[in-house]
């Protein structure tokens, strides 16, 4: 038989060479992991599972909710998908269901504890899910994830997950109803205790294994239709955005402190307050022709009743507008917003973007 030759030896040793040098050949491709906390504007129909009336999720349940992507309601307070959903998508991930959704879910995709009307401070009503409580489920995952992989197993994935957040708007909405004529000094020390609870929920996270957060930050409040239809034609209700704008900074600043405090930690915040605003006052430079109305409901600015037993509008075409109902912002508006999360640099989103959180 004749002798390989001299030349075909050197080129697959150099093949072999090259194969064990290439990342497919050293391990396998990493799988994503995503864990969503928040309120309405990411609660995929957590609360069609609990008793939650105020602040969302049971007009959800039924159409024009639902009507663009899923063509029927899925518990979502947007015509389509939100941005969690997206977010998934662009980490090549499925769209994730309501953690209290019934039935098995792969965990090690994530989960999403989202509720319409979660806020970070426990409230008076018993079914919107706080902060503290989707916390606790968090940990219920944990848990079974460790009966799942073992306690290695599951660090890795809990390590290398991120964990996306919208929440405190509801916060600040609670006390603009009971207090509407607060004292700067009275804002500070509010702001600094939802800010603080917070802190606590991500050390907690921290100690469990987490170390990458993406924050989208409190939303021009006052500018919503619902909040616009009570101001009687004067505009953005300035206090809501006086405290927004406070929670902001204040939110900013803690979220620094953790990354130097706690080794690992990583962060990324989307300017959602100027970026959503920007579009409110805007809305033809980013394809929109009503920034201020929303598509669905009754009243001033269509800021009420959008779906339900009570008589109600809707528009043609929702893609045209920023707002879908009084307080929820529209599917194609929800994709440029998560556009920013993924993608967008400071001052927009930083000092990381959650596809770099994702890389790490």
């Amino acid at each position: 038989m004749a002798k390989p030759s001299c030349s075909f030896i050197y080129y697959a040793a150099a093949f072999l060479w090259a194969l064990l040098l290439s990342p497919a050949g050293c391990s396998a491709k990493k799988h994503n992991t995503l864990f969503v906390f928040g309120d309405s504007l990411f609660d995929p129909g957590n609360n069609q599972y609990v008793n939650a009336t105020p602040g969302g999720g049971g007009m959800a349940t039924s159409l024009p909710y639902g009507e663009t992507y899923f063509k029927h309601a899925t518990g979502r307070l947007s015509d389509g998908r939100l941005v969690p959903d997206f977010i998934a998508e662009f980490a090549k991930l499925p769209i994730l269901p309501p953690y209290l959704q019934p039935g098995t879910q792969n965990l090690t995709d994530g989960a999403n504890f989202a509720s319409g009307g979660g806020a970070v401070l426990p409230g008076d009503h018993p079914g919107p899910i706080d902060l503290g409580k989707q916390l606790g489920y968090f940990k219920e995952v944990v848990k079974s994830l460790r009966a799942k992989l073992g306690d290695a197993g599951a660090k890795r994935v809990l390590m290398r997950a991120v964990y996306l957040f919208s929440i405190g708007g509801n916060d600040y909405f609670r006390l603009h109803s009971t207090k509407p004529n607060i004292t700067q000094s009275y804002r500070r020390e509010y702001v600094s205790i939802v800010v603080g609870n917070i802190t606590s929920a991500l050390k907690e996270i921290y100690g469990l294994g987490g170390r990458k957060i993406a924050f989208q930050n409190a939303g021009p409040l006052g500018c919503l239709p619902s909040m616009r239809a009570r101001s009687n034609g004067t505009g953005c209700v300035e206090e809501l955005q006086a405290h927004a704008r406070l929670h902001n900074r204040e939110l900013a600043i803690a979220l620094g402190k953790l990354k130097t405090d706690l080794p690992g930690f990583e962060y990324s915040i989307f300017d959602y307050y100027n970026s959503l605003k920007d579009r409110i006052f805007n809305p033809p430079k980013y394809g929109f022709k009503d920034g201020q109305a929303a598509c669905c409901g009754s009243g001033p600015y269509r800021g009420s009743s959008c779906g339900g037993t009570q008589k109600y509008e809707v528009c043609s075409d929702p893609s045209e507008y920023i707002w879908f109902d009084g307080g929820h912002t529209t599917e194609a508006a929800n994709y440029q917003l998560a556009q920013l999360i993924w993608s967008a640099a400071a001052p927009v989103t930083g000092p990381s973007n959650a596809r770099q959180l994702f890389a790490h």
